[in-house]
């Protein structure tokens, strides 16, 4: 069942939102060659519950670290570890902050030092691909049109669309319904209302769009080996489009 939030339910996500900016904000200095996904996790941690929140993700479903940590062919899901980030990784910190029993969800990849490229090119056209998707959200749209734009735009520029993980409606729950999805028809799927809350998340390959889960039942790698690019932000349906809640613009 979608969910449309009330006004009080909206500013709660605004605060769990913005908690979720500021940690990413938070982390970007730490992430360097030679720091641990763990230490990464730690400094999360800290800083969550510094901002009266709790980790979303943390014991989710088993989930055992406070944010996913994926390093260049991990798609999402990183479990956070000893692995040492290297010069020329690209790594992917999805962050996810509860306040007041509302969540926060937003994923960003990061460039560890000089990175080559192909990952520039992956990085620029994903964080692209997201937005190309937000551009659809407005009420009377289909959760099937964010889908479409972000699936011509990868297809524009050679990106794989992974099928398999999709973006979601966000509030009391980290995942709830709908599910969005990163590729579709337009048209199609349950039409937007303002209120809704949802996360668009593009997970795009530099390769195929085939994908494989670790030994570890959490880990997602794609098939090829080649790096892939995650961004996220959770937004809220209003009467004219939409307002990102895990931006820097909700509060001072």
């Amino acid at each position: 069942m979608i969910s449309i939030k009330s006004d009080y339910e909206i500013s709660l996500m605004k605060k769990a939102g913005n908690i979720v900016y500021k940690t990413h904000q938070y982390l970007k200095p730490y992430v360097k060659a030679g720091i641990t996904t763990k230490e990464l996790d730690k400094l999360a941690y800290d800083f969550i519950l510094s901002q009266d929140a709790t980790p979303s993700f943390l014991n989710y479903d088993g989930f055992p670290g406070t944010i996913c940590t994926s390093i260049n062919d991990e798609v999402v899901h990183g479990i956070p570890s000893n692995r040492k980030l290297k010069n020329g990784d690209i790594v992917k910190l999805d962050i996810g902050a509860c306040y007041k029993g509302y969540h926060g969800d937003s994923a960003w990849s990061y460039a560890v030092g000089k990175v080559d490229d192909k990952i520039k090119y992956l990085m620029e056209h994903t964080e692209k691909a997201l937005f190309v998707g937000l551009n659809e959200v407005k009420p009377g749209a289909h959760i099937g049109d964010i889908g479409a734009a972000i699936e011509e735009y990868a297809n524009a520029h050679n990106l794989g669309v992974v099928r398999e993980l999709v973006g979601h409606g966000i509030g009391n729950n980290v995942h709830e319904d709908p599910d969005v999805p990163n590729y579709g028809k337009r048209g199609t799927g349950p039409v937007l209302k303002e209120g809704m809350c949802i996360a668009v998340e593009p997970m795009l390959n530099l390769g195929t769009h085939k994908i494989y889960i670790l030994d570890d039942d959490w880990t997602i790698i794609t098939r090829d080996g080649l790096p892939s690019a995650h961004y996220e932000h959770s937004v809220v349906v209003t009467k004219d489009g939409y307002q990102i809640l895990t931006g820097d613009d909700n509060f001072e």
